[in-house]
């Protein structure tokens, strides 16, 4: 289980785009990347393809580091580490390190 998952809203920790919130768009966990929605944009030249009509410079995330970001706790209104603890039912559930409450 990883710390992040997608759908999580994020905080970049370090790196050009420290600072910045996002809502992780896809995890790649066997490359240990995440997609952050507005972070880390790239601009890429695309031929038109029969699927896509229009050609031309396009921005786009790409992926950064899963070490990079970390989760965005609106109550604290920063960035928390993650820990895990286990239920009575032997569900594994993920939860603040500041606040010890359940995400």
């Amino acid at each position: 289980m990883r710390h992040v998952k997608k759908g999580d809203t994020v905080v970049v920790i370090t790196g050009k785009d420290k600072g910045k919130k996002g809502k992780i768009l896809q995890v790649m966990p066997e490359a240990s990347r995440v997609l952050v929605e507005g972070v880390n944009m790239v601009t890429k030249h695309k031929k038109p393809t029969p699927q896509v009509q229009q050609g031309g410079i396009i921005h786009q995330e790409a992926p950064i580091h899963i070490s990079n970001v970390m989760l965005f706790d609106a109550k604290a209104g920063k960035g928390v580490r993650v820990g895990f603890k286990t239920l009575d039912n032997g569900k594994k559930v993920r939860v603040s390190r500041k606040s010890g409450e359940q995400i």
